[in-house]
């Protein structure tokens, strides 16, 4: 896979959008795994890994998106 800015080797793809980046193209941020409810605290506690690997190209929407068709 190569590097979707340079064409040179990729060294890991965007967590994101798959897009393959360089050591140098490469940013990092945080990645939500997953969200539960604590049953202790009462309260939802999330699950993130702060540092992955993203192209800095895309854009996550920062808010969830209602999909009443699976419901």
């Amino acid at each position: 896979m190569l590097c979707w800015f340079c064409v040179e080797g990729a060294r890991a793809t965007c967590r994101f959008c798959g897009r393959g980046v360089c050591a140098e193209h490469a940013r990092f941020g945080p990645y939500l795994l997953e969200v539960t409810r604590s049953r202790v605290r009462d309260r939802a506690e999330a699950l993130v890994v702060e540092d992955a690997v993203q192209c800095g190209t895309c854009h996550p929407r920062p808010q969830p998106i209602v999909m009443p068709e699976l419901d």
